[in-house]
């Protein structure tokens, strides 16, 4: 394995000799490794897992679209160390293009960013700093002069997913419609399928725009330094347009969750109003100037949409018969139904505490 490593590295200009290669991370995606030289810095490679991205050169079209453009920014605004602002990724020797594959598997390398660190802890510190980082990402990118395409298509297309469920409903491949729990599930969270696409009529409508976003936005897909500061966004596989709503709504459903996604203990799941300040006020902050009124009036909306999506998609692979999601036991799906479904409920609960908390931000 150690020397198949070696030969993929050799593909791209790697300054020095390379010393060792060792895995990094715990990524659930990608397979990533540390490659170490005896140059002047190491390097990231990254095995790209085409099962999800399978348009990779779409995919990296989109990453070196979105890091030219904020190198640029940088530059122009007189910035220093900007090495450590963005991520860099090599061209391969022979093809130039920022990957290299041999038909079967498909790797990148980028610049290893030195004396970082990523946090995994979600306080009302941290969602502040990430909530300025990713309202930074969108602002600098809000004037990006490159199409991007939809890395997943369709990822967070709320009236996809409803139909999904539907489907699902109808087929009954499992016969898991004869639940009456999974029955009156469904006619719960059906009630609001008109509500939740909202997103999606208001852009057929011209009202909402589509903005390259960053589609996952977690504190460890940031990179700080020793003191504390922001270097930039990492990750940045499911950059793509898409609505505000997606980076604002995705880190309230993960990180302002009280509870465990699948908690099985519905009373220790609610929306933390904390996390949600600190996150909207760092956001406001940085992405306030581009924002439209109705972008900025529905960002509660978006804390009531993302666990309604994933309660609709956990419910939907519970009655195909657990085939999307990995489950640990029985009923599994269930249960991150439940969980998902009652965080909606909560955020949806505290929507007039969110409208005014965004009204007073201005």
């Amino acid at each position: 394995m150690a020397d198949d490593l070696r030969k993929v590295a050799a593909r791209f200009p790697v300054e020095g000799e390379v010393n060792d290669i060792r895995p990094l991370g715990s990524g659930l995606i990608n397979d990533t490794f540390r490659v170490c030289t005896d140059g002047p810095r190491d390097y990231v490679l990254q095995r790209i897992n085409q099962a999800i991205f399978q348009d990779v050169d779409l995919l990296q079209h989109n990453i070196d679209c979105v890091t030219r453009h904020i190198r640029s920014k940088l530059v122009a605004a007189g910035e220093t160390d900007i090495e450590r602002k963005v991520l860099e990724f090599l061209p391969c020797r022979w093809t130039g293009r920022s990957y290299w594959t041999d038909g079967t598997q498909w790797w990148r390398m980028s610049v290893m960013i030195p004396d970082a660190l990523t946090f995994e802890e979600v306080t009302p510190e941290y969602a502040g700093y990430a909530g300025e980082a990713f309202g930074r990402f969108e602002a600098m990118l809000s004037d990006l002069p490159d199409k991007l395409g939809e890395t997943i298509p369709d990822f967070h297309n709320m009236e996809l997913r409803a139909r999904q469920l539907r489907e699902a409903v109808a087929a009954d491949a499992a016969g898991r419609m004869a639940d009456p729990e999974v029955r009156a599930l469904v006619a719960d969270i059906q009630t609001l399928e008109d509500e939740m696409c909202k997103a999606e009529r208001l852009f057929r409508e011209g009202i909402l725009p589509k903005r390259i976003c960053h589609c996952d936005t977690k504190v460890n897909n940031m990179l700080f330094d020793r003191d504390g500061r922001v270097l930039c966004v990492i990750d940045l596989d499911t950059v793509m347009p898409s609505f505000v709503f997606s980076d604002f709504g995705d880190f309230m459903r993960t990180a302002a969750n009280t509870g465990a996604e699948d908690d099985p203990d519905l009373d220790r799941v609610s929306l933390d109003m904390e996390i949600f300040k600190a996150f909207t006020r760092g956001y406001l902050s940085s992405a306030g100037e581009f924002l439209t009124p109705v972008e900025r009036e529905n960002l509660p909306f978006a804390a009531t949409l993302f666990p309604y999506m994933q309660a609709v998609r956990f419910l939907a692979d519970h009655i195909n018969g657990d085939t999307y999601y990995k489950i640990k036991y029985p009923g599994h799906n269930l249960v991150r139904t439940r969980a998902q479904w009652k965080l909606c409920c909560d955020a949806r609960a505290k929507l007039p505490l969110m409208e005014g908390f965004i009204r007073d931000c201005r």
